[in-house]
């Protein structure tokens, strides 16, 4: 049998690489291949990594496009926004509230003087009526009310002149005239019954005055009749008038 010792020089320098651990300066064609499987296997890491990250970002863009659909903003977008109320707007509506508020004041002052017209209180009416003109704005919508008051207001002026003035006629005693007044009034209110009782009252001393008128003329006229026949000797005895019933014409005889 034949023993082959080793050499001792390889075997130290086999030792020296094994304590050191410095790799030998021609790598071998396994090692080569294993150092470069790591990197394979990183830059697949990486890759992998990278088509996560990039997988991530698309679900959530995705995800995103099913919450803000680009269309449906664009039409809401496009949509009419409310505007906010302006200076101009506000000021617009407070008026309008006024004029209405207004206007509401106006037709009680109206309502108001219409029944104390009613109640024969025409001064005070006139103070309703004044009161409503002054309240009621200058506005197209308050041209009837306004046309109304204008129209109570002259009536009542004409109605008191006519019954001032009646008043007055009845303290002369000019009784007819008074009542030809009061029935003017009736014309422009047939609702007053203080002037109809007025009337009523007054037509017997009208009636009474043109009796004692009457009475007063046919002595005149006897005394001028005498004057002149008393030349001839004659007098109004002499002549008697005799009514006929039936015509109500009087017929004179003669008579010594």
């Amino acid at each position: 049998m034949v023993v082959i010792e080793p050499e001792p020089r390889e075997e130290e320098e086999k030792g020296r690489v094994n304590v050191t651990g410095e790799p030998k300066s021609k790598p071998s064609a396994k090692t080569t291949t294993e150092e470069a499987e790591p990197s394979h296997s990183a830059k697949s890491g990486a890759v992998d990594a990278d088509d996560g990250f990039e997988t991530a970002s698309e679900s959530d863009f995705n995800g995103g496009d099913d919450d803000h659909d680009p269309e449906q903003n664009q039409q809401q977008e496009e949509q009419p926004q409310p505007m906010p109320p302006t200076d101009d707007s506000l000021e617009a509506v407070s008026g309008e509230e006024s004029i209405q508020k207004a206007l509401a004041e106006a037709n009680d002052a109206k309502v108001k003087g219409n029944r104390m017209f009613g109640d024969g209180q025409h001064e005070e009416a006139l103070s309703e009526y004044g009161l409503a003109l002054q309240v009621a704005p200058d506005v197209p919508t308050s041209v009837e009310i306004r046309s109304i008051c204008h129209a109570n207001r002259a009536l009542c002026y004409l109605k008191l002149a006519l019954l001032r003035r009646g008043e007055a006629h009845e303290k002369l005693e000019h009784f007819e005239e008074a009542i030809a007044d009061l029935k003017k009034v009736l014309e422009l209110d047939q609702s007053d019954v203080q002037v109809r009782r007025t009337i009523q009252r007054l037509e017997p001393l009208a009636a009474e005055k043109r009796e004692k008128m009457k009475q007063e003329m046919i002595d005149k006229l006897k005394d001028m009749g005498n004057s002149v026949l008393g030349r001839f000797g004659m007098s109004i005895d002499n002549f008697k008038a005799i009514q006929d019933p039936n015509t109500g014409s009087y017929s004179i005889s003669f008579q010594k």
